[in-house]
């Protein structure tokens, strides 16, 4: 059996590092196709996301196919066992929803704990193929006269120092990290949105929303179902939301509405205060 020291938790992809080669990953990151290209490019010798609640095209566990045509093993937890964001949660609680081929022959299935999934896929040997070019995007979404603009960010990590005043559409999901509990150094943006990634909001998901409120900027969750996380374009054709905060509504900005009329409305709100 492999020891426990072969698994490294991380709240989000993003923070594997050179410490923690050839491990294999817990990582608090939705397992859309960018967090696998991640752990096989930074050095993981296996993965486990979050499938986040599976959501629109199956973009939520879209990672397990792609890592599979390197054979590369991957997992994902199923998203009511474990907290998008908090890799302790995912350690502790996380069930196995899904597990790609070249997990399966390593003995990792569905509803496994994460832990044994992780000590079953320690026994493959360090990946040492190539990770297919993947990269995240940052689009101009709407740009009116007078108005703020509005850019899509595959991932709030391209969210720059520019953007103050702007709406952000965001394709990432909408709670903090555990251990990074805020906006940070962002910019004050005028909105933001993100990916719901199945979350229950009534047993306290959505953990941006009251995070932005604190700091006076609307934001809005975009309902999975009807997005794919990690593609903000997606998010601004196709969206619904799911989920405001205070400062939204105030601007008349409510669940319910599509992504696009949420924008249109933060704006005009914005132009009567």
């Amino acid at each position: 059996m492999a020891a426990d020291s072969d698994i490294a938790i991380l709240d989000s992809i993003t923070k594997l590092g050179p410490a923690y080669k050839d491990k294999v990953a817990i990582a608090a990151s939705h397992g859309g196709i960018y967090a696998g290209h991640l752990a096989a490019r930074d050095g993981a010798r296996a993965v486990i996301l979050h499938d986040a609640g599976i959501g629109k095209d199956r973009a939520g566990i879209a990672s397990l196919a792609y890592l599979d045509g390197i054979g590369f093993p991957a997992a994902t937890i199923d998203h009511r066992t474990g907290r998008i964001g908090d890799g302790r949660s995912m350690a502790e609680g996380g069930v196995i929803s899904h597990a790609n081929r070249t997990a399966t022959a390593l003995g990792c299935k569905p509803g496994q704990s994460a832990m044994e999934c992780a000590r079953a896929m320690a026994k493959a040997p360090p990946f040492r193929g190539a990770a297919p070019k993947y990269d995240e995007g940052r689009f101009l979404l709407r740009h009116n006269p007078g108005e703020p603009e509005v850019w899509g960010c595959d991932s709030v990590s391209l969210v720059k120092e520019g953007d103050e005043g702007r709406i952000i559409v965001s394709a990432s999901h909408g709670e903090v990290l555990a251990a990074d509990p805020s906006w940070g150094k962002r910019p004050k943006v005028l909105a933001a949105l993100f990916n719901d990634a199945g979350a229950d909001i009534a047993e306290g998901g959505g953990s941006r929303l009251p995070d932005l409120d604190r700091l006076g900027i609307a934001a809005g969750l975009v309902d999975c179902r009807t997005a794919r996380i990690g593609d903000s374009r997606s998010s601004w054709e196709t969206g619904t939301i799911s989920a405001a905060n205070e400062r939204a509504r105030a601007l008349s900005a409510t669940a319910g509405m599509t992504t696009q009329d949420f924008v249109a409305a933060v704006i005009a709100g914005a132009n009567r205060r």
